[in-house]
């Protein structure tokens, strides 16, 4: 027969015996998706082994030749000395550079709001500051030897014009033969593989159908209706499919997820509309570049997204189309690139929500559409039957 227990100790002792036994792991903070990158950037290079003087004029050098292509910045420390000419990675075509000044810290920038997660290629002096990927300089002046430690990801070794092999203990310590090693005067060659290396880590496309939508003024699911024999949210899937690697559908919540027979991101961010269906899929998958359209495109057509794609610059903040009736950009038949999303949750930060204002206030690469039909959307009944008229013939 069992009897109550009236002990204390008797009761703390069985308390702690079934916390023990049964205690489930307990998960403190959500697991997030990081984003690719370092101290500093996404794409970061650090160049160590030289004399800092000539790591800046190599510096100097690939700056100048990668600028055309791609936007730089440029982190090094302080030399106890002042810089020739008043030396500044900016002159050569940066824009943005970091000085660690030891007794105080300088930021020097040719950008609205510096930020190296929006600078396509960080350059750093490695032997102040640690870089994610490394190119070693080996240099009779310096003894790098003594900082492999700090050689955690190679991707190429430059060799001083007196230097006529890659030492031994650099050779055992990369054990990579496919890490290229270049002469310092093979400046041409440098830059070459820096850039095929930028473009190699170019974020892969990912499609996204925004299809959370109330559809109140059209007074049915709007991503259900049928213009091309089948259900628009379908056919804007089978577009993307054609140009993405990955495609999503944007769902208001769990729920709208869970009714869903494909792949879905649930919002994330309730509330935001568009907004926090773009920063949910960013959410869930940071490292890629999303190309996002809205369900109520009937008009959208494999030409238009090709258009899209064939045009994206992946240096800036989005790729995106003139909206032809306000001549604004337009957010919703767009290619997000990563580095958007923190800029979006800094917009949120400050109390904006529109996607439209983050493409207004960036830099990003806006393109002409010939067939502005293309881009018009269809939210009401009438709106509806006067399409199927023209898609119909």
């Amino acid at each position: 027969m069992l009897r109550p227990v009236n002990n204390e100790k008797t009761l703390s002792t069985i308390c702690i015996f079934i916390n023990s036994k049964f205690k489930m792991a307990h998960q403190k903070h959500t697991k997030l998706q990081k984003p690719i990158g370092g101290k500093f950037g996404r794409n970061e290079l650090g160049i160590m082994g030289a004399p800092c003087g000539e790591i800046k004029a190599l510096s100097a050098q690939l700056i100048t030749t990668l600028k055309a292509h791609w936007n730089i910045g440029y982190i090094d420390a302080d030399h106890n000395a002042p810089e020739p000419d008043g030396w500044s990675a900016l002159q050569f075509g940066a824009v943005t550079e970091f000085v660690d000044r030891i007794s105080y810290k300088r930021l020097d920038s040719l950008a609205a709001a510096p930020d190296f997660r929006h600078i396509d290629l960080t350059l750093i002096n490695a032997n102040h500051n640690l870089a994610a990927a490394q190119i070693a300089f080996v240099h009779p002046k310096k003894d790098l030897a003594k900082k492999q430690d700090k050689l955690t990801n190679v991707v190429m070794v430059i060799l001083e014009k007196s230097v006529e092999a890659v030492p031994d203990y650099l050779v055992a310590h990369i054990n990579n033969t496919d890490v290229p090693v270049f002469k310092a005067s093979e400046l041409e060659k440098i830059t070459q593989f820096i850039d095929g290396w930028l473009r190699n880590r170019i974020p892969k496309l990912y499609g996204l159908v925004l299809a959370g939508g109330k559809s109140t003024r059209m007074n049915k699911d709007k991503s259900q209706l049928k213009y091309h024999n089948k259900p628009q949210q379908q056919h804007a899937i089978e577009l993307l499919e054609n140009v993405c690697e990955e495609v999503f559908v944007s769902s208001r919540d769990e729920g709208q997820s869970s009714e869903l027979a494909v792949p879905s991101i649930a919002d994330k961010f309730i509330g935001l509309g568009p907004y926090g269906g773009i920063l949910s899929a960013f959410m869930q998958e940071p490292n890629v570049a999303w190309l996002v359209i809205a369900v109520d495109l009937p008009f959208l057509d494999k030409a238009t997204i090709s258009n899209l794609v064939e045009h994206r610059n992946p240096s800036k903040l989005a790729t995106c189309f003139i909206d032809p009736q306000n001549e604004f950009p337009e957010p919703l038949i767009s290619i997000w690139e990563p580095r958007a999303y923190p800029r979006m949750l800094d917009f949120l930060s400050k109390g904006y929500s529109c996607p439209r204002k983050v493409l207004i206030n960036n830099n990003v690469e806006i393109i002409t559409e010939r067939n502005v039909q293309a881009l018009t959307n269809v939210n009401t009944p009438e709106e509806f039957e006067e399409a199927l008229k023209i898609i119909n013939g």
